[in-house]
């Protein structure tokens, strides 16, 4: 992107004064398996394509993950897990270090768990540095555990000189908690390969004749993600000719339970694991499904949109605001309205037709990767060379 293009796009987007944005800045996350991890490297390539020297702090598995340093960025590990750990202490001293060799501008935290260790990573003066907390995530959990992730969240939005939340809900609870300054800062999925294999191919590989309706979930195997109830639509399933086939790719905690729950129910789904061909999966998709308690910006909707396959989506989080019209939208934990939605579009190929032309005219819409890096690039220049919250 041009010099004089990003500063028209960074005035534009974010309503600050022309400024230059810092040369380098340092982005900071925890452990990510998936959205978050694919956030911070098409962030990262797009701020080294602007000039930014950008440094990306986390744990080492991720960065092996995602391959920060192949998109132009210099990488330190600091390991912030993903829940509170004892080696928090470490964490925080292994990024003040990092803060203090590289001496960046702006620190950008992406996450509770990097918001709160980059916080505290900032309390002696000489770490201090403007902090961006990207949310990305709400606060799902219960009991002690919920208490305590609330209180980091409070802690963290205060703590942070400007948040961006991935979804208006974000944005608002973190107004609602004391945020001296919350904006929208929508999440661009970044785009997705072509396919390398043809739907035959795939379909041959997954033992699924060409006349059986192939339906494609994308996303950790976790409570968060609603797959239990997939489960339990799915197994009424079993009396439609043919019989459909649910695929669900990624990895998690929540595998063994669903394990058991498939075998229980007899349900016809296969859990696939983790996959690095979603655009080949998709273009063999009949139907995709989001079945999440919450999302913010979920990135598999967006490239099955993208994509042109018809979407069935839980109206939770941001998900409404990011689909529009271009899904069926069914309340979550609900496996009979799974089933209605689902056997309504495989009965009914105009209804799917519809789907796809509209979601070709939402995701005209969305922003793209280079409008959300315009975004952040103007907040950097907002808070570059402006003390720290509290300094």
């Amino acid at each position: 992107m041009a010099a004089a293009d990003r500063g028209g796009a960074v005035e534009a987007l974010s309503g600050a004064r022309r400024t230059e944005p810092p040369s380098r800045v340092l982005q900071v996350l925890a452990t990510s398996t998936g959205g978050v991890g694919a956030h911070v490297r098409d962030l990262t390539q797009g701020l080294v394509a602007a000039g930014v020297a950008v440094t990306v702090c986390g744990p080492a598995a991720t960065a092996e993950r995602f391959g920060f340093a192949e998109v132009g960025a210099e990488f330190r590990p600091v390991e912030i897990s993903a829940n509170s750990q004892l080696s928090d202490a470490r964490a925080v001293g292994a990024l003040r270090r990092v803060i203090a060799a590289a001496d960046p501008a702006v620190v950008h935290a992406h996450g509770l768990r990097a918001g709160l260790v980059a916080a505290m990573s900032g309390r002696s003066r000489a770490s201090r540095r403007p902090l961006v907390v990207t949310l990305h995530n709400a606060v799902l959990s219960r009991g002690l555990r919920g208490g305590a992730s609330r209180l980091v969240e409070r802690a963290v939005t205060r703590n942070a000189d400007v948040v961006l939340g991935a979804s208006a809900d974000l944005v608002a609870r973190a107004a609602g908690l004391g945020a001296a300054d919350a904006r929208l800062g929508p999440v661009a999925a970044p785009a997705l390969s072509p396919p390398v294999r043809s739907a035959a191919a795939v379909r041959a590989e997954l033992g699924i004749a060409p006349e059986t309706p192939l339906l494609l979930s994308v996303g950790r195997l976790h409570p968060q993600k609603g797959y239990d109830v997939l489960v339990a639509a799915a197994a009424r399933w079993r009396d439609r000719r043919p019989v459909p086939r649910v695929v669900i790719a990624g990895n998690g905690p929540s595998y063994l339970d669903l394990t058991a729950k498939i075998s229980v129910s007899r349900a016809p789904v296969t859990l696939l694991g983790h996959r690095d061909d979603v655009a080949d999966l998709l273009a063999a998709a009949d139907v995709a499904l989001v079945t999440s308690v919450w999302e913010a910006r979920q990135l598999f909707a967006q490239e099955a949109l993208r994509a042109g396959v018809p979407l069935v989506a839980t109206a939770v989080g941001g998900l409404p605001e990011l689909v529009g019209g271009a899904a069926v939208l069914v309340p979550p934990g609900d496996a009979a309205a799974i089933d209605a939605a689902v056997s309504g579009l495989l009965d009914d190929p105009a209804h799917r037709a519809r789907l796809v032309q509209a979601a070709s005219d939402q995701t005209a819409g969305w922003p793209t990767s280079a409008e959300t890096v315009a975004q952040v690039l103007g907040v950097y220049a907002e808070l570059a060379g402006v003390p720290a919250a509290g300094a």
